[in-house]
């Protein structure tokens, strides 16, 4: 078994031997989207649901429509074999970026864009669903722009969230949580914050410049989940976590209040793969 393989030109090999164009716009200028896809006991868990959300960020920021689910189940398909996950975990890393500049700077076309000139490549790697509780701070200095297209969109830019993770790091936190530039608690660097709050499930709205989350949406979908203009003081009683498709994070610290931590992260993560609980 390879840690970590990569398709890309119709070729799987290692993720560390692949190789990109030094002039593809994902590498130089961030250009680029992604989606990050839970393998469960060997199976792409709500992959059509991830390539909406491909679909419509690709749309947002004027790129070619990428690779479709026809063409892509294949693929990833070939991948769970090469790599031995029939009945493991793992993840399935999509990126799409908006291929080689042929001059200097940002420009880029307003015609037709053309999918030929973009470029696609595919990641896959065992991985275990994470669930221990974190210790959580509200960074100082990053915030999500309330306001900002880009947040409906997963760009390869990640810079803002690797500065915050890594100011809580320093402070002794485990992961850091974003403020809108609103004032709104937003999110993590990673994940989609949820609050149960008087026995009610509450989650930032995306007026406040959050992520559009996959297992958010699923639990808004299901009627579990309201979304909700939130203030970033913990309210007594209080159970935050982070979710994304690949963890649920208990936060049992916020700066340095103590909250009441969820007692079953990976059953209520579960539930919201499946919709079992509405």
């Amino acid at each position: 078994m390879t840690a970590r393989m990569a398709w890309i030109n119709g070729e799987w090999g290692s993720s560390h031997d692949a190789k990109i164009s030094l002039s593809d716009r994902g590498l130089t200028l961030g250009d680029g989207i992604f989606e990050t896809i839970l393998i469960l006991n060997g199976t792409t868990r709500l992959l059509a649901n991830h390539l909406n959300r491909w679909e419509f960020g690709a749309a947002k920021l004027g790129m070619a429509p990428p690779p479709n689910e026809a063409w892509l189940k294949p693929i990833i398909e070939e991948g769970v074999h090469l790599s031995s996950l029939h009945s493991k975990n793992g993840v399935v890393r999509l990126n799409w970026s908006r291929g080689n500049s042929n001059n200097r700077g940002i420009n880029i076309s307003l015609q037709k864009n053309d999918p030929e000139k973009h470029r696609f490549w595919l990641e896959i790697y065992a991985n275990e669903p994470s669930f221990a509780p974190i210790s959580t701070t509200i960074s100082k200095y990053e915030r999500r722009v309330a306001t900002s297209q880009l947040n409906q969109c997963k760009t390869f830019n990640y810079l803002p969230s690797i500065q915050a993770r890594r100011e809580a790091k320093l402070g002794g936190f485990d992961d850091a949580l974003l403020l809108s530039t609103n004032g709104e608690i937003c999110c993590g660097t990673t994940s989609n914050l949820i609050i149960q709050r008087k026995n009610e499930w509450l989650t930032p709205s995306l007026e406040s410049g959050c992520l559009p989350g996959i297992m958010r949406q699923q639990g808004i979908e299901s009627g579990l989940i309201k979304p909700k203009k939130l203030s970033p003081t913990p309210e007594e009683g209080d159970q935050w976590l982070l979710i994304n498709s690949l963890s649920c994070h208990p936060i049992e610290k916020v700066n340095g209040k103590a909250l009441k931590t969820l007692k079953n992260p990976k059953e209520f993560w579960l539930s919201l793969i499946e919709k079992t609980i509405g």
